[in-house]
């Protein structure tokens, strides 16, 4: 499968590359929340965490906490978000497995749009039991 994400790593796409290796490359978002938002992009086009064989998953997340911490290092900011859009119900635009790392800082005004749900009395017991690993 052919995703914008394959051909930047083949760099038939422009993109400003701050580490690539076998498994990943790593690159400035065009469209950053913050200057300096990066995206652990998988070599292969795997397109949901669920597919992602392990391996990759488990170096993508290692590549990403060197790259939050060189943003902290250089930036100065002061947290991060780390987030993986998963399927296109959760915002995924391209169907090729990346991690944002975005560098955040105090008071930056930023806030996710998330809604928050309540269980009701006896709902997260059950709900527990089903997700229970």
């Amino acid at each position: 499968m052919e995703t914008v994400f394959t051909k930047i790593c083949a760099g038939e796409i422009p993109s400003t590359k701050i580490y690539e290796d076998d498994m990943c490359v790593v690159i400035l978002d065009i469209n950053p929340i913050h200057k300096g938002h990066s995206l652990v992009i998988s070599r292969n086009p795997y397109p949901s965490m669920g597919k992602c064989p392990e391996d990759v998953l488990s170096h993508m997340i290692c590549i990403a906490k060197k790259v939050e911490a060189k943003q902290r290092e250089v930036l100065g900011c002061d947290g991060s978000n780390i987030l993986i859009n998963n399927d296109p119900a959760s915002g995924q635009e391209v169907p090729h497995i990346h991690i944002h790392v975005i560098p955040r800082y105090q008071n930056d005004g930023l806030k996710f749009g998330f809604t928050h749900e309540k269980y009701t009395d006896g709902q997260m017991a059950d709900f527990g039991a089903k997700l229970h690993l």
